[in-house]
């Protein structure tokens, strides 16, 4: 956990106004406040629980990353299912902050939450890869694309990492690296959702 999470162990900031509960794991039915900041929209609980069906195998001992943290739902539910170590990075003051709080209340130890652009951030390289990430970015900006470009380039992925996306537009018109194999996707309304599984490019 980051120092500045570690000195706090006040609830999150005052300006929490929103509201979300882990599904499953250590903290299963916690319930935790988070900022409500343009843009920032958390992944609902049925699409959560669907998509830690499909990973229940990968999240013991992973490394995670989740470059567009927000409120932290799926970083803090990994954390809660067993996830080795966790890495937020997050654009919001507020929304960093309120993550900071929530991770200190759960005595999460294991994560860290940098106040930083993600795509800034993703430029330099990675000093250790990652096991599992979660692509939640803003809708209408433009920014999955890069950010997958990124990760590749720049060594953040393991060689078999899982990669989830959310997106407003459908997985097969997304763009993303020929060698991440689609595992399974699903929709809710207009959010298209989606697990990718890593493969090394053939040389």
């Amino acid at each position: 956990m980051s120092s500045s999470a570690s000195r706090s162990r006040r609830p999150a900031t005052a300006s929490a106004t929103g509201q979300l509960r882990i599904i499953g794991g250590t903290w299963r039915s916690r319930r935790l406040q988070f900022p409500e900041v343009p843009g920032l929209r958390p992944t609902p609980d049925r699409v959560r629980e669907t998509l830690f069906n499909w990973l229940a195998a990968q999240v013991p001992a992973a490394r995670v990353l989740d470059p567009f943290a927000g409120s932290g739902a799926l970083l803090l539910e990994a954390l809660s299912r067993g996830a080795g170590h966790a890495l937020a990075l997050e654009l919001s003051p507020q929304a960093a902050s309120a993550l900071r709080d929530n991770l200190a209340l759960l005595r999460a130890e294991d994560a860290e939450v940098r106040q930083v652009d993600a795509l800034q951030h993703l430029v330099q390289a990675s000093a250790e890869p990652f096991d599992l990430v979660f692509l939640d970015p803003p809708f209408h900006r433009d920014l999955l694309l890069p950010a997958c470009q990124l990760l590749e380039q720049r060594g953040w992925l393991t060689s078999d990492a899982w990669i989830y996306t959310e997106s407003e537009r459908a997985p097969s018109s997304l763009g993303l690296p020929a060698h991440w194999h689609l595992h399974r996707e699903k929709h809710a309304g207009q959010v298209h959702y989606a697990l990718w599984q890593r493969r090394p490019p053939q040389a």
